[in-house]
């Protein structure tokens, strides 16, 4: 009886065994991300708990931190609403060059940060063309927090706009209809039958966009200047820190940014879930 309870429990699978799969899969996550997450933690017990808290609460460190976090989130929240609306256009609309727009997005994804740096810096820089047009007003980007940002609005907008798209495409427009002979004004329509469907991708393409973001040193650094406590972001600083050959002080300022990486990537997945089993019961 108790055999043939656990042969109606057991799943069937088209590829068998899960036992050699799982532990190669865990063999795999082990090498690659635990092991060398592992070994910067335990890089960091060289340093006294008094030293470890002088590196990263040093003003240039949580400067760089603040910027690199701080930007990183305005930039994801931008491509947030920016990606949701490139997406709506090339999913509910067909116009002339619609396939190249489409396949201008993923540029971000094959484009070397190093070049992508130095395309931003030559275009936002004073003689640059966009530069030019904004300085006269008042408005410089190369080499400020702003340029920054501008950096990191372009290499994290493909992964919202990835991430979003497929979910549009798999919501079907008769719904939308629905709603509309129903009496749904367009603003119901967008709140209560399409917003919710696509809240768990969006979480995800900000939390992408998010990470991608926060540890971007390439396009960054061309564009950025670079100055301490002015335009200097802590992937730089961490650099800086192993040409100095102070290891452990690159390794602390590592530390406190993977752990504010999982916390803030932890949320954002806990509102994805939550969002999705709010969907479900809809």
């Amino acid at each position: 009886m108790a055999s043939g309870i656990l042969l109606l429990r057991r799943q069937p699978s088209v590829i068998p065994g899960f036992g050699i799969t799982l532990g190669v899969s865990l063999t795999w996550l082990s090498l690659i991300i635990l092991i060398p997450l592992a070994a910067l933690f335990l890089k960091t017990t060289e340093l006294s708990f008094e030293r470890f808290v002088t590196i990263v609460t040093s003003p240039r460190t949580l400067h760089a931190l603040e910027l690199s976090f701080g930007l990183a989130l305005a930039a994801a929240a931008t491509n947030l609403v920016f990606g949701l609306i490139a997406v709506w256009v090339l999913v509910r609309y067909e116009f002339p060059a619609r396939r190249m727009f489409d396949a201008v997005i993923d540029i971000p994804f094959a484009l070397p940060t190093a070049v992508a740096g130095i395309a931003l810096t030559n275009l936002y820089a004073e003689n640059g063309w966009i530069g030019s047009l904004l300085a006269p007003l008042g408005i410089k980007v190369a080499f400020t927090q702003l340029g920054i940002f501008v950096a990191l609005v372009f290499i994290g907008l493909p992964f919202v706009v990835r991430t979003v798209q497929p979910v549009l495409q798999d919501l079907e427009a008769e719904l939308e209809e629905v709603a509309a002979t129903l009496g749904a004004s367009r603003w119901t329509t967008i709140r209560r039958v399409i917003f919710p469907t696509l809240v768990p991708a969006l979480l995800t393409g900000f939390a992408l966009a998010f990470a991608r973001a926060v540890g971007e040193y390439g396009s960054v650094i061309f564009i950025a200047g670079n100055l301490p406590n002015v335009s200097e972001i802590a992937p730089l600083l961490i650099i800086i820190r192993l040409e100095e050959f102070r290891y452990a002080d690159a390794t602390a300022i590592a530390a406190v940014m993977l752990v504010a990486s999982f916390i803030l990537l932890l949320i954002i997945n806990l509102l994805q879930r939550w969002s999705e089993r709010r969907a479900g019961k809809r």
